[in-house]
């Protein structure tokens, strides 16, 4: 129970451990979608990152969406450089498990990314998603540019009304600018796709609330 405590609670920056210089390395290319993972990216191409749980399945939501160019598994909201799976999993580095999401603002808008997460998790858990306990495990919206801020902000105090009809209590969701980000294992990239765990566990789902912003529907 003790260890469990102090996984829920974030580090601060003199706790949180060092990690490293290297970057992690990762495939030059995505799993399911015929783009690069890491860049360059297309001009015009936007920036999104979302903290949901567990990446595996909230990664699997955004690359089905048209306008989509990439996305990617890693860490953001945290201290440590270049942090290993297993260390942000001992909730000593600060980071979530998030998904970079790149895609082209002229075929989806940033609202339509913000309903699909919205939609798809419990943003009241706190340092959780079901199961998963876990400072790495909470809601998170890390922005890139003002815009981003502005509007994530106005979609989550129009979804906080309807969550509370709901009986789920008040939003946790962090809402931030977006920091470092640190590419996750090569092994977590794209994981649930069927050229590699189509069996693979993923927590995530429709959560049965429907969020005013955006018209995006996941694929399949």
């Amino acid at each position: 129970m003790f260890l469990r405590r102090m996984k829920a609670e974030m580090p601060t920056p003199d706790q949180a451990l060092p990690g490293r210089p290297l970057a992690m390395p990762v495939a030059d290319r995505h799993e399911v979608l015929p783009s690069s993972l890491k860049g360059p990216f297309a001009e015009g191409a936007q920036v999104a990152v979302f903290g949901m749980g567990c990446f595996w399945g909230s990664e699997r939501l955004f690359w089905t969406l048209p306008g989509v160019l990439t996305t990617s598994a890693g860490y953001a909201g945290g201290y440590t450089r270049n942090p290993t799976y297993e260390e942000v999993s001992s909730g000593m580095t600060g980071h979530a498990e998030v998904v970079q999401v790149v895609y082209d603002p002229t075929k989806i808008a940033y609202e339509d990314l913000l309903k699909v997460f919205w939609e798809n998790h419990d943003p009241t858990q706190g340092m959780r998603q079901g199961n998963d306990v876990g400072t790495q495990y909470r809601s998170a919206i890390y922005t890139t540019t003002e815009e981003q801020a502005a509007t994530a902000r106005a979609s989550r105090d129009a979804f906080a009304p309807i969550v509370a009809r709901a009986g789920k209590g008040e939003i946790t969701t962090e809402i931030a600018p977006l920091g470092d980000y640190y590419f996750a294992e090569d092994y977590h990239q794209q994981y649930l796709a069927a050229t590699k765990n189509p069996n693979g566990y993923c927590n995530h789902g429709p959560n049965g609330l429907s969020c005013p912003v955006g018209v995006a529907r996941t694929a399949g």
